[in-house]
């Protein structure tokens, strides 16, 4: 417990943001390459640039630099915010384009959602500021 308290105020709010996006930006890249979409009509237009598992990779890396940055302090981990907002800004863009004006993707209007605000997040997390870490107060000599 002592150790999860310790972890806790050495990464802040922002570093648990950023171990959570990089958890799950990982985990989904992991999946592409491991068990791909099923449906891939709502990403055509990346699928022209790479295959699905390149996709993959770097979804894998985009969670990686997040999960360093968690660990680095205010000012330096935006590299990490900035990682995962792309990677997802760019699942949310194929997905609004397939679904309009491709019009390959009934509800692809929803997936974009989905990404956008997966990526969106973090624009709003990097602009948080750390709460001030107390001083420690000494206990009272006695004289």
């Amino acid at each position: 417990m002592r150790l999860a308290r310790r972890l806790g105020s050495r990464l802040g709010r922002r570093g648990a943001l950023l171990s959570l996006k990089g958890v799950m930006a990982a985990g989904y890249g992991a999946g592409q390459i491991s068990t791909p979409t099923g449906d891939r009509k709502g990403l055509t237009l990346l699928l022209k640039v790479m295959p699905l598992h390149c996709w993959g990779g770097v979804w894998i890396a985009a969670g990686v630099v997040a999960l360093i940055c968690a660990w680095l302090p205010q000012g330096r981990d935006w590299p990490g915010f900035v990682a995962v907002w792309l990677i997802a800004s760019g699942w949310a863009g194929a997905y609004l384009v397939s679904w309009w004006p491709l019009q390959e993707t009934p509800k692809g209007w929803v997936l974009s959602l989905i990404f956008g605000a997966f990526g969106a997040v973090n624009l709003v997390a990097i602009g948080w500021d750390e709460p001030p870490v107390p001083a420690r107060s000494e206990p009272p000599r006695e004289t």
